[in-house]
């Protein structure tokens, strides 16, 4: 028996171990990855006294996330002393309605357990009792606490909630995770169950692991967190102020910490491969082929590989621009594995010539999938591995100055979003973010704040980070080595792959280079949003909430950075001081004048809003500023509050220079924080006089306006690129070698000239680029049918929602749900909804709708969660969204996605060429179907249908366009009473 429990305490050792290396950031220092892995073995005899005597841990189980339409079924409690639960509070709760299905699967809690228990006043009540004011730890707290406090007495549980979720994110910032569940299973502790007294179990256990790792944080690093914002009701700085204590006092300095970090790792720069003596050879042909046999690299990625044609035939395409100096334009459909197609080849040949090659997304989600998955597969089956670095824009990483600012300079609680809470709360959320972000930055000589689990809702983004612009860079202490963002691509330019997405890319190639290393090789993923991603990138934005914003940090002899830095002037008694706090002074003044004049410009902006055509969404319009709209007096107004803007900018702009001019001669650091809170007054001067002026024939103008006068002087003015492919290929393709563009969806029909001309290549000449189109590797043919319906009303007919109830009624009831339905217009969407949802809720099926200010992602939780449940969206989930099996058996699209006519940018081109919709419009709606199309086949198993419930698709001679494009050949038209009754005959042979 003895053996056996220490095989059992062996095997479980080694399986959180592993659970821990699971959990455990790539690229972890190996000091710090065995803090790690020690925190369990010592926390079976380190105590922490107070920290963990008289201490309540809590859970609550739901019927719901819903504050307002969900009940308490359970609570459970434990008070600790050291590591163990000396009394238990245990209950269910009468919630007072049936406990929803899915609630009762996850929990195990059915509707027998709930009856007859407590009601949630006397749960509660009896809670309270029990915790008797003690502290209270809970994991996501706010859940907990806003259940508890919810029903009437819960005010009287405690004072003193400790989120140990937030708490763990300072403690173990190189955890990938911060579940429960997953923390308990990589320490060794209780599982997690989803029920309570299992999470109390669990969370008991993690309490001490919790408490050890920020002991190991810098002890002065915990005297900075807990000295920091006395003024701030913060409820972790009790436990951080003991644990500082207890450590002593010690000096704390990030840059010293850093450079310790950074230093340990050697980076050697590649060569510029437009720079190289010799010519760079690409792998042979044969050795490609081979390289995807089972034998070969790819074989060795994947159990069970077998070599598709498809994806070899893409790999040597590659190649061959590798080989020729050439550009490839490849559309490879589902299945084809194009990843890596075009990886392998790509790192064959940076290894090769010593050289950097780079991979640009569209998101960062994809981004994170090479670099999680693709690359360190590859890097396994490599004989001499690969290395790689991920690389993204700036508002992604920590500054470390702005870090350091905020830890000590005034909050900017004006910046956050309100909705209800106290400012005490935000604020607190605020240091939570700062405390996380030096935990992290302490630990990772590199990486981003994406995992951090920062609420942005609470925090604006610039106080943690910078811009392109803003930032300091040679007047950093920072920088470069120490910086997350210069030392990132400081090491990135030694690596054979950097994976970026196209908006850096594309900033990148506006700065002229200056941003990402000098890579000569690219590979564009999802290719098909590389046009519109460059004219958002490349576009001038002026927004009367931005402007106003930014204002606010700057502040002026009150407020913001230039109060701080006048009043650290005043009391630094340095040389020149006088003269230095005059120029501060109308530096103040003139930066005041230009936020007034400004906000007045905005006040004229909103008076545009008669000019708009009325098609807009429910809030806001889009006004085309084209000649005619210039020679009206509303405009003329903008014009006059635009030209007083611009001379207060200027004045403000001059008057800060000279101040930073002579501060940097006396204060070199205060200087820099003024340049880098005053930046945007230039920047919003120059985009100013770009739109004003409305001279540069390459932008298109426009102005976003909101309808409702609570909005007055939150309008946007914009300037975007109107023939982006002009100036990629004047500006960036002839210095790149070779350019692999590939998507999915890329062509209409066989035809790649809208693509082409989107990007520049049609600019080239024609022996620099070469088109090629792959078919899936799925059999879209039997996987997918097509439906177009022929007798649906025009969408501008009376009856046309009407039409469309009842069409979608059948569909979804034929297919038992799991439909996706996505709508250009959320006024039809909503309108579908309301009289939609309750039929087909009668008839046993759920739909939910992506409503105003609902999360996409929690949308597609919930809709994967259920297989019968259906959605209702918009243009978020056209693309990007991956629901493989039976969770989406069918796609439906009302209305052919064009343009409206009144886009500035169609305007403009219809202004300018002949048949513009021909050559833009009808190629965007046909890639946007394709790409909806690719919603529904995912992996060789699925199967299912697409409904096109626009009759101009059989009525107009460009329908053909529609369906010739889409994967599957098996294209039926059907009258609307028909649908259903085919559905369900093609289930009944295609469904198993």
């Amino acid at each position: 028996m003895a053996l056996a429990n220490v095989g059992g305490r062996e095997e479980n050792t080694q399986r959180a171990a592993a659970a821990l290396e699971r959990l455990l950031l790539p690229g972890t220092p190996e000091d710090i990855r065995a803090n790690y892995q020690s925190l369990a073995e010592r926390a079976q005899t380190h105590g922490f006294d107070l920290l963990e005597e008289d201490i309540v841990v809590l859970d609550t189980e739901t019927t719901g996330l819903s504050f307002k339409d969900c009940e308490l079924i359970e609570i459970s409690a434990a008070r600790l002393s050291g590591r163990e639960a000396v009394e238990r509070f245990e209950t269910f709760v009468d919630p007072g309605r049936p406990i929803p299905p899915e609630i009762q699967r996850l929990t195990g809690i059915r509707d027998v357990d709930v009856a007859g228990a407590p009601s949630p006043e006397e749960a509660v009540r009896d809670l309270a009792d029990f915790v008797g004011g003690s502290p209270v730890l809970a994991h996501n707290a706010t859940f907990d606490r806003t259940f508890i406090e919810g029903v009437r007495g819960g005010a009287e549980v405690s004072d003193t909630w400790i989120d140990t979720l937030a708490l763990s994110r300072i403690a173990l910032p190189r955890l990938s995770s911060h579940r429960l569940s997953d923390m308990a299973e990589a320490f060794g502790c209780d599982s997690v169950t989803h029920r309570a007294g299992d999470d109390v179990d669990a969370l008991c256990g993690m309490w001490r692991i919790i408490l050890l790792g920020l002991s190991d944080l810098p002890a002065g690093l915990l005297g900075k967190l807990s000295d920091m914002h006395p003024e701030v009701e913060w409820p972790f700085r009790p436990v951080i102020a003991h644990l500082a204590a207890e450590s002593g006092p010690e000096a704390f300095s990030l840059k010293a910490l850093r450079h310790g970090l950074v230093s340990r790792e050697e980076a050697h720069p590649r060569a510029d491969a437009a720079e190289s003596d010799e010519a760079l050879v690409a792998p042979a042909p044969e050795v490609i082929r081979d390289e995807f046999t089972a034998d070969g690299v790819v074989g060795r990625m994947y159990e069970n590989y077998e070599t598709r044609p498809e994806q070899v035939s893409m790999a040597l395409e590659v190649r061959d621009a590798l080989a020729t100096s050439t550009h490839r334009t490849i559309e490879a459909g589902t299945g084809v594995g194009k990843s890596i197609a075009y990886l392998l080849p790509e790192v064959l040949f940076a290894q090769r010539n010593n050289v950097t090659v780079g991979i640009a997304t569209k998101t960062n989600a994809l981004t994170d999938q090479l670099v999680s998955h693709e690359l360190p597969a590859l890097a396994r089956a490599l004989p001499k591995g690969l290395s790689f670095h991920s690389l993204k824009g700036y508002e992604h990483y920590p500054c470390l100055h702005r870090l350091d600012r905020a830890a000590v300079e005034d909050l900017p609680l004006e910046l956050a979003r309100n909705d209800g809470r106290s400012d005490n709360a935000i604020a607190g959320d605020m240091l939570t973010a700062i405390a996380v972000t030096y935990a992290y930055a302490c630990q990772s000589p590199d990486g981003d704040l994406d995992a951090l689990g920062i609420r942005w809702r609470y925090v604006p983004r610039q106080m943690l980070t910078t811009t392109p612009n803003e930032c300091l860079r040679t007047r950093c202490p920072y920088f470069p080595n120490e910086c997350l963002v210069h030392g990132a691509r400081r090491r990135a330019a030694s690596g054979d792959v950097v994976v970026t997405n196209h908006s850096l890319l594309l900033r990148n190639v506006a700065a002229e280079g200056k941003i990402l290393p000098p890579i000569r090789h690219w590979v564009i993923d999802e290719a098909h949003s590389f046009e519109g991603e460059a004219r958002r990138q490349w576009a001038h934005e002026v927004s009367g909430d931005a402007a106003r914003a930014a204002f606010e940090l700057l502040g002026g002899t009150k407020s913001g950075a230039l109060h701080t830095v006048m009043t650290s002037v005043s009391a630094s008694k340095l040389e020149g001081a006088t003269l230095v706090q005059g120029l501060l002074t109308k530096a103040a003044a003139a930066v005041s004048r230009a936020a007034v004049s400004t906000a007045d410009l905005f006040m004229a902006v909103h008076e545009l809003g008669p000019l708009a055509r009325g098609d807009g969404g429910y809030d806001m319009v889009t006004l085309w500023i084209d000649e005619k709209v210039r020679e009206t007096s509303q405009w003329g107004a903008v014009a006059e509050a635009g030209s007083a803007a611009v001379a207060h900018l200027d004045e403000a702009a001059k008057h800060l220079s000279e101040a930073e001019e002579k501060l940097a001669e006396v204060a070199p650091q205060l200087a820099a924080d003024l340049t880098e809170s005053g930046r945007f007054v230039t920047e919003l001067l120059e985009s100013l006089r770009l739109i004003l002026g409305g001279e540069d024939q390459t932008y298109v103008y426009s102005a976003e306006l909101y309808r409702s006068k609570r909005r007055i002087g939150a309008e946007k003015l914009l300037a975007e690129k109107l023939d982006v492919g002009a100036d990629l290929a004047q500006n960036w393709l002839p210095e790149m070698k070779s350019v692999v563009f590939t998507s999915a969806t890329m062509a209409v029909r066989d035809d790649f000239s809208h693509f082409d001309h989107a990007v520049g290549l049609d600019r080239l000449p024609a022996a620099m680029h070469k088109d090629v189109r792959l078919d899936s590797s799925f059999d879209f043919d039997n996987s997918m049918s097509v439906i177009v319906t022929k007798d649906m009303p025009a969408p501008n007919e009376s009856n046309y929602l009407d039409s469309l109830i009842d069409l979608l009624y059948n569909v979804h009831c034929s297919m038992d749900g799991s439909v996706l339905t996505l709508f250009t217009n959320r006024r039809d969407m909503e309108r579908v909804y309301a009289e939609l949802g309750p039929r087909l809720n009668k008839a046993g099926l759920a739909l939910v709708c992506q409503e105003r200010g609902s999360s996409p992602r929690r949308l597609r939780q919930q809709f994967l969660a259920e297989k019968r449940t259906s959605l209702l969206a918009l243009r978020s989930f056209w693309e990007g969204f991956d629901a493989t099996g039976d969770t989406l058996r069918c796609v439906v699209i009302p209305k052919l996605p064009f343009a409206s006519p009144n886009d500035p940018i169609v305007r403009e081109r219809d202004l300018r060429e002949d048949r513009a919709w021909w050559r833009y419009s009808l190629p965007e709606a046909v890639i946007s179907v394709k790409q909806a199309a690719g919603r529904l086949i995912r992996t060789s198993n699925d199967r299912g249908v697409l409904v096109l419930a626009d009759s101009r698709v059989v009525q107009k001679r460009y329908g053909r366009s529609f369906t010739g494009s889409l994967p599957s050949k098996s294209v039926t038209t059907l009258e609307t009473a028909n649908v259903g009754r085919y559905i369900e005959m093609w289930r009944s042979s295609h469904e198993r």
